[in-house]
């Protein structure tokens, strides 16, 4: 079994891990853009060519709002620190409740770790803003649903 600090340290890396890939899948994208446009550029002309370089403006421009997002959510894992040992619920606690056990840092979805299921919720979440300064043996209610938090890591 391991420690609460483990547990923490794991999670954060498998965060980060999630937001890694995520990143990388969208500058590959950008990459690809990138490669067709150039592409486009060699072998067309006219206004197909415009409304082909046009469209593939549009999808570079999603795309990077895209990029800015993630880079701006791997920002957030960057400040999170697995050793401060708050009593209340903050960005890096892991709060261990009765419906399940919240990891507070990026909505990277469930987690398993020793056979236990953890959830990475981000602050800004409707559970996660619920939680936010809650302590151990604080209670709220969720979609109708009573939430005992048993313990704060």
């Amino acid at each position: 079994m391991k420690n609460d600090q483990d547990i923490k340290q794991i999670l954060l890396r498998k965060c980060t891990q999630y937001i890694d890939e995520r990143i990388q899948s969208i500058q590959k994208k950008l990459n690809d853009i990138a490669e067709s446009r150039s592409n486009e550029t060699k072998s067309s002309a006219g206004d197909k060519h415009e409304t082909g370089r046009t469209m593939m403006q549009l999808e570079e421009q999603k795309i990077t709002v895209q990029l800015y997002a993630a880079l701006d959510v791997r920002h957030t894992l960057d400040k999170i620190n697995i050793e401060s040992k708050n009593e209340s619920i903050g960005l890096g606690s892991l709060a261990i409740c009765n419906t399940g056990n919240f990891y507070l840092s990026i909505s990277s979805g469930k987690m398993l770790i020793d056979n236990e299921i953890y959830y990475g919720i981000s602050i800004q979440s409707p559970i996660g803003s619920q939680l936010a300064g809650k302590s151990k043996g604080d209670s709220f209610q969720f979609n109708s649903k009573t939430i005992q938090i048993k313990d704060v890591h």
